[in-house]
This record gives structure tokens, C-alpha cells and sequence, in this order.
């Protein structure tokens, strides 16, 4: 869930790493730490809050440090101090570790270690770690490190440097991303590969149970039993202005505005020009398996799952087979039943999420085919996938995930017409179904030319502490979306519901200081979701209602409307969550919230 960045090279190793550290701030953090090897002596310095503060630290002072690790801490195991930020060293203060991830025996190793004398010096399960390791040290780092992570249980990425061993960073990953940066006479490890995107684009991921050894002149990586591995050297094909701002306040609104692109990009070269056919180039070795699923278990967590909602009812309306949606995080703690000719499909953003990756390989073990929709390229989901559909829209550095959502419920749509023609042959594709989505992009854009309309409602409910989201149908999903996004970044407490529900508990909290936003659209369900909206205001409540453009109607009846244009119900979320994405964004600014690093989450949530 948090930053590891490490250095080995001719630079000044802590200028670069403190450089580096800074472009995965985005990913939540409360602490942060920096080791390096200064004239033979670990130097070591940590920080409470942001990087800023760290830097604060060794400003003005000009080591020339060639070798070096940091990390930026988000707290499971001890709060926020100085003495639980990492790096953590061992008794002599000659070995030092930064750790990603959860030591599930920690307080048996501890005792152990203790026992035979070594002290610690904070509450964290990665301490255990640089104490192992130094139990174990001979002389080699890595034989060390291997040596000591035979006694962990639990999931890690790791990067260890020594000053007894000093030009030379070892790495170990099991259920954390690490990923090595190879650039000129120089090496990185980072735990996402944006922080060495200045110095390089080539990197080598590394698999579970592997481990790598970088050098001034050379890099190689092995299992843990010691044997060599030769990994493909694969390139990052985005570039460092897609990680900067470009001029936008935050990440958040930069990332909504892109999406008309994004978009875009997720449907390049997926569509057939002529026959209008859909052509998804990771799944074409697959085609025979996905005609005989008889069944589809859709994987996720939190956006991605609100996602998934979307395309279950895209699969089931349009291809005819039952699909069921599962949290990741329950998936395989229930013992689920995967028949033959089940298909699971895994949607994570990162391709890094520690629930969804643990749910896929569940669903392996009970025999299912996977596929992956993922976003970043070489992740752990896309890689232990058997097929896959990348979604293409560059890097999302807010951690309230925007574009990503849009683009996987587009991924999510083609996925669909393509099942279409592969289930049923003879059923001619409409061209009406490929050119509704080809036009949504243009429709974002002019959602995205009123956003005033959402400054100003911001503006009168910015103080509010509850909000309720209603949808029916289509829009459902869309309204557990809007109400995720609110509580992410504003703090303000907010549910989502489908619409017939409120009557059965929720109308409760309904109250002349209780906003309701509806999203009511010219579909299927539009006349009973204005039935709900007359039981909403028969007890004072706001409403706020996302509407069709030329649905005059409902303006008589609520408080405020935001419009957006007209689509295929199938493809509704994609327009109806972009008013909530804005007001959510803009309440939050309003508010004086990071909304860009909101308290207590992160990027990618790579732990259990």
C-alpha cells in the first residue's frame, strides 16, 4: 500500500530517491524514512507526515551517498511515530529494511528473537525483518535475506541495504509489486514503476518468491532457493507527463477531464471498422473457451466492483448468461463453487489489489479460467490472468478513482458485444450498439463544459453531513459510485441504495436537512423512480436529481437537476456518475480536504 524506492548508481543516491519518493506520494502515506550508506555508516532519518517533512531533515547537507532505500509508511502495525516509520535497522544499525506488506507471524518471530537477545525499537511487524537478517548474515546480503525470509509468514516487498556488504541493494517480493528500473550504469527498485520513469522506461517485474540483487554494473534475480531466473525486460510506454498535473489543481479533476481521451483510448483499435465487430487482441487464443462459459463470477473491490455491477447486468441483458458479482475480500473465505465452464473475471485498476489477487487464484485452485481488466501494464492480476483486456488510459494518480471506473465499464461494454458474437453467431451486431458507444466520449465532454452547475450546487451542500444516492436498474451501480466518491474525499457520510429499497429502512434518515441525489434518466425504471422521488419529498427532503437533457417534467418536482445527454440505458453509468464525480471533487476543495490524498486510503491496497 505504500512506497519503496531504491537506488544504486554514479547520481547522488539521495537527491534521486527523494525525487522518486515524491511521485508515489499519491498512493497515502503518514510517514516516511530514508536509509543510505554515507563513507561506510548507515545513515537513517524518518519523518512523521508528509515527505516535505523529511526532506526538512537533510536539507543543505551534501552527501554523496551512492546506494540507498526510502519508503513512505501507511500505519497497520503501530500508529504513525518516528520509531514505527521505516527503514528499520537491526541491533548494530548495520542493516536496514523498507517493507510493503504483512508479517502474519511476526510476534512469534519477535519472541524468538528476542529471547536471543536482539532489541527493537518499535510496535511494526517489519522490524522482525532487519533482525532476521542480521541473525542470518555471514557476509552475503542475499544469502541473508534468503535465509530469513524462510521463516516469514505473510506477504512482502522488500528492498535491504548493509553496510557490510555496502554496493549492493537486495529485493524480495511475495504478494507486493516490486518492479526493477534498469537505466544507465544504474538500477532502481520501486514498488510502482512512475518513480524511476525519469531515469528510465525498461523495467523487470518481479514474480512472488523471486528475488533480485542489483550492483553498481549489474542486476540479476533468482528464486529463493538461489537459482538464477532470466525475467523479460519490458517498457513503460507512458511518459512523465502523464503523471504530472498539467496544470489542473489536483490529479482528481485532472483525470475527470480526461476521460472524453480516455475513453478513447480504451476503445483504439477494438473496433472494426467495417463489419463493427469487436476485436480484443488479448483473448483471441481464448475464443473457444469463452463460447462454452455457462457461467461468469465477476471479482472486484470497491470502484471496480460498483464496475462489475454495471457489466452483470450488461452480460445478463445482452448475452443471455448468469453472471454473479463477488467482493474479492469474501470470495475465497466462503468456499465458493466454481463449475466447469465458469469464466471469473477480475477487475483491479492497479492489478495489485491483495483481495482480488488472493480471490484469482481461489478461483484457479477450483479449476475457473481468469481473465484480467486491468490498467497497468505487467501487474500481478494482467500477468497470473490467463487472458485480459488492458483498459489503456494511462496512469490514475488519485486515489478516488475516476477515469478508471468509466473506462472499465467501457472495457466492460465491448467485453459484451463481443460475447454477443461469439454466443450467439447468427444474431447480426447492431450498429446502433457500437456507434452509442463510440458517441460517448463527445457526450463527457459536454457534461464536463457545465461542471459550474456542479461549483454551484457544491457551494449550497458543501456543509451537509449526510447525503442518500438513489438509482434504479442501470444506475444503481452508479449510485453506490456517487456515494463512494463523496465519502472518499469530502469525509462526508454518504449511502448508496437502489431506489425501491429506501422504503424499507433508509427513508428513516429523511429529513429537511437530509440531500437525496436520484439518478432518474429516460429508461426502463423512470416511472417508479419518480414515485420514490415523490416519497423523498413528501418528507422534506432535498433532492437532487441527474436527469435527461428535454425531460422538462422532473424539474417540477425536485429541488435541482443536472442534465446530461441522452444514451442507451446499457450506457448511462458512464454519463450519469460524471455530475457526482465533479460535485464529490468540488464539495471536497470546498471543505479544505487533500482530495488528491484523502485521510486513510490508498492507492493500492496490496495487504489483506
Amino acid at each position: 500500500m505504500c512506497g519503496i524506492v531504491g537506488y544504486i548508481g554514479q547520481k547522488k543516491a539521495v537527491k534521486v530517491l527523494l525525487e522518486g519518493i515524491k511521485r508515489l506520494e499519491y498512493r497515502g502515506y503518514d510517514s516516511s524514512g530514508i536509509a543510505f550508506v554515507e563513507d561506510g555508516t548507515m545513515r537513517c532519518e524518518k519523518a512523521v507526515g508528509k515527505v516535505a517533512e523529511l526532506e526538512k531533515k537533510i536539507d543543505g547537507k551534501n552527501f554523496h551517498a551512492h546506494v540507498g532505500i526510502v519508503h513512505t509508511r501507511w500505519a497497520t502495525h503501530g500508529a504513525p511515530t518516528m520509531n514505527n516509520a521505516h527503514p528499520h535497522v537491526d541491533c548494530s544499525g548495520e542493516i536496514a529494511v523498507v517493507h510493503n506488506g504483512i508479517i502474519e507471524n511476526y510476534d512469534y518471530l519477535k519472541s524468538i528473537l528476542e529471547r536471543e537477545g536482539h532489541t527493537f525499537q518499535s510496535e511494526t511487524d517489519t522490524e522482525v525483518l532487519a533482525h532476521l537478517i542480521e541473525k542470518y548474515f555471514q557476509g552475503n546480503l542475499e544469502t541473508a535475506v534468503m535465509e530469513a525470509l524462510k521463516e516469514v509468514e505473510g506477504t512482502y516487498g522488500i528492498a535491504v541495504i548493509s553496510t557490510k556488504d555496502p554496493q549492493k541493494i537486495v529485493a524480495a517480493r511475495k504478494g507486493s509489486p516490486l518492479a526493477l528500473g534498469i537505466g544507465n550504469k544504474e538500477y532502481f527498485i520501486t514498488s510502482d514503476v512512475s518513480a524511476s520513469l525519469p531515469h528510465t522506461r525498461d523495467v523487470v517485474y518481479l514474480d512472488d518468491n523471486e528475488l533480485a540483487v542489483l550492483t553498481m554494473d549489474h542486476y540479476e534475480t533468482k528464486t529463493m532457493q538461489n537459482i538464477r531466473t532470466y525475467k523479460k525486460v519490458e517498457e513503460i510506454s507512458w511518459n512523465i507527463d502523464m503523471i504530472e498535473k498539467g496544470g489542473y489543481e489536483h490529479f482528481m479533476l485532472k483525470e475527470i477531464h480526461e476521460q472524453p481521451q480516455a475513453l478513447k483510448n480504451a476503445m483504439r483499435g477494438r473496433i472494426e471498422s467495417n463489419s463493427g465487430l469487436i476485436k480484443l487482441g488479448g483473448l483471441i487464443n481464448y475464443e473457444k473457451e469463452l463460447r462454452a462459459c455457462k457461467r461468469i463470477v465477476i471479482v472486484a473491490c470497491g470502484t471496480s466492483w460498483h464496475a462489475g455491477l454495471v457489466g452483470e447486468y450488461m452480460l445478463e441483458e445482452l448475452v443471455r448468461i448468469p453472471v454473479e458479482v463477488e467482493y474479492a475480500s469474501e470470495f475465497r473465505y466462503r468456499n465458493p463453487v466454481i463449475e466447469e465452464g465458469t469464466l471469473v473475471i477480475a477487475i483491479s485498476q492497479s492489478g495489485e489489489t491483495a483481495d482480488t489477487l488472493a480471490a484469482i487464484r481461489e478461483a484457479r485452485h477450483k479449476g475457473a479460467k481468469i481473465l484480467s481488466i486491468c490498467n497497468v501494464v505487467g501487474s500481478t492480476i494482467a500477468r497470473e490472468a490467463d487472458c485480459g483486456i488492458y483498459l489503456h488510459i494511462g496512469p490514475e494518480i488519485g486515489v478516488a478513482s475516476t477515469k478508471a471506473f468509466t473506462a472499465q465499464i467501457t472495457v466492460l461494454y465491448l467485453f459484451t458485444l463481443h460475447m454477443m458474437h461469439l454466443k450467439h453467431p447468427r444474431v447480426p451486431m447492431h450498429d446502433d450498439m457500437v456507434k452509442a458507444i463510440q458517441s460517448i466520449p463527445d457526450k463527457i465532454q459536454t457534461i464536463l463544459e457545465s461542471e459550474e452547475e456542479m461549483v454551484n450546487l457544491a457551494r449550497i451542500y458543501k456543509d451537509s453531513e449526510h447525503f442518500l444516492y438513489l438509482g434504479r436498474g442501470y444506475n444503481y451501480p452508479v449510485a453506490l459510485e456517487g456515494a463512494l466518491k463523496l465519502k472518499e474525499i469530502s469525509y462526508i457520510h454518504a449511502e448508496g441504495y437502489p431506489a425501491a429499497e429506501m422504503k424499507h429502512g433508509p427513508i428513516a434518515l429523511i429529513n429537511k436537512d437530509m440531500p437525496v441525489v436520484f439518478i432518474a434518466t429516460k429508461d426502463g425504471a423512470y416511472g417508479k423512480i419518480l414515485n420514490n422521488i415523490e416519497e423523498v419529498k413528501a418528507r422534506g427532503g432535498k433532492i437532487i436529481v441527474i436527469a435527461t437533457e428535454g425531460d422538462d417534467q422532473i424539474g417540477e418536482k425536485v429541488d435541482h437537476v443536472l442534465y446530461i445527454p441522452k444514451t442507451s440505458d446499457t450506457l448511462t453509468p458512464i454519463l450519469s456518475v460524471i455530475p457526482l464525480q465533479l460535485l464529490a471533487y468540488h464539495m471536497a476543495v470546498m471543505r479544505g480536504c487533500d482530495v488528491d490524498k484523502p485521510r486513510n486510503l490508498a492507492k493500492s491496497v496490496t495487504v489483506e
